[in-house]
């Protein structure tokens, strides 16, 4: 393959007609407390600031970077293009704490990205000449600095980790195609052949524990998960709820399983500390169950919107009858007595009319008898993140309807001649 040059010129740093500045990047909760935040960060200077955030709290590797590094030689390899690891002597000289940390300069990112790919092509054979293999890795430098081209976000994740800094670990399960010999082959090691594809179809039969079964998806969707990768499946192979199990039960129905795989994406998010799963659910239209499927997402909203108000009136209403037993002039068990405590009386109406439940309000006149004097009832909010949503379920997957051919016959009008 020749390469030719367009933007880099030979001899010379990809970046010297570049400049870079350095960056402040931090998220906040909805409250303003401070979540993050990272200090000095260079990026380009054509960057903006949205550019530079989500490659600070995204695609930087945060941790196990090391500050040492030497190469290791191989003889079919040009030196430039030698994969690096960690120093362990120059490591040893440094305190324990201080010897690994994490990328700080996007240079580093794209190094180890355009260092990688070059290096797989060379080893593959598919450079004509070493000039090619050289601006192939100058010029990718470039047009990843300048926003020229980007890959999907498990090559940001993953890509490099092991060319450039000797970061490895145990294999997850993970194969690939040999480009030697041809031949599918289960990984060893965690980095080495990284996980860099963005999406997955995944099938699953209607099998419980079996390989290719319900809960063997569930742990094959958490590999592609863990390293940032999206998944999808379509779910119409399990059957609706009712139908009959071959040991005599009853299938407890395709939206049981859904919402276990729904849990579990969010448990684990995607790349860890990346992003929400990328999952997608598709159902065909002829299903049984489909009618709860395309109603789940709604009802679940619903769940938010009813969690959020009874909040907030159960809030209300309980601070309310606290203040009516600690503001009573009343003697000893007197201010406690809704019969005694007119103002008691009228706030207990108020929290049943409101539909606040009977135990709550029992329960906020025990600890007044007991002797506090507030009651701190959370108050939920609609924030996407927030502990509303997060009790709910549907909220880590796009959900599809596949219109069949036969839901189509089934649902096509009949000619009547009129």
């Amino acid at each position: 393959m020749r390469v030719e040059r367009r933007f880099t010129t030979a001899g010379r740093s990809a970046y010297a007609e570049l400049e870079f500045r350095a960056a402040t990047s931090e998220i906040r909760n909805p409250d303003g407390s401070v979540v993050f935040r990272a200090e000095n960060l260079m990026v380009p200077s054509s960057w903006s600031q949205v550019a530079a955030d989500i490659l600070a709290q995204k695609y930087f590797r945060k941790a196990g970077v090391p500050k040492a590094l030497k190469k290791v030689e191989e003889e079919t390899v040009p030196s430039w293009l030698w994969r690096s690891v960690p120093d362990e002597a120059a490591l040893a000289k440094l305190p324990e704490g201080e010897r690994t940390g994490g990328e700080t300069d996007s240079r580093e990112v794209f190094d180890r990205l355009a260092g990688t790919w070059t290096y797989w092509g060379w080893k593959g054979g598919y450079f004509t000449t070493e000039e090619d293999a050289s601006a192939f890795h100058d010029e990718l430098r470039y047009m990843l600095a300048t926003q020229r081209c980007a890959p999907n976000s498990p090559q940001w994740f993953n890509t490099g980790l092991h060319w450039a800094y000797g970061i490895d670990g145990p294999g997850q399960g993970h194969y690939y195609v040999d480009y030697i010999t041809g031949e599918l082959t289960r990984s060893a090691s965690a980095y080495e052949h990284p996980q860099p594809h963005a999406c997955f179809i995944q099938s699953v039969e209607d099998d419980l524990v079996n390989e290719n079964g319900i809960m063997d998806l569930w742990v094959r969707e958490a590999r592609l998960f863990k390293y940032g990768s999206g998944t999808g499946s379509n779910f119409s192979r399990l059957r609706g709820e009712g139908e009959k199990l071959s040991g005599g039960g009853r299938s407890s129905g395709l939206m049981s399983f859904l919402k276990i795989g729904d849990r579990a994406a969010g448990a684990i998010k995607s790349g860890g500390t990346t992003r929400r799963a990328a999952k997608m659910v598709v159902v065909d239209a002829d299903h049984p169950d489909i009618e709860q499927y395309i109603n789940w997402k709604v009802r679940e909203e619903q769940k938010v919107a009813a969690l959020v108000a009874g909040s907030k009136a159960c809030s209300k209403h309980l601070s309310a009858i606290m203040k009516a037993c600690i503001n009573c002039e009343g003697e000893g068990e007197d201010c406690f007595d809704p019969m005694k405590n007119p103002a008691l009386k009228r706030e207990i109406r108020a929290a049943k009319k409101a539909s606040v439940p009977e135990n709550y309000i029992r329960r906020v006149i025990q600890f007044a008898r007991q002797g506090y004097t507030s009651i701190d009832f959370p108050v939920l909010d609609t924030d996407w993140d927030s502990e509303a949503y997060l009790t709910v379920s549907g909220q880590n997957s796009n959900n599809s309807v596949r219109v069949t051919t036969s839901s189509c016959a089934r649902s096509r009008p009949t000619a009547t001649g009129t």
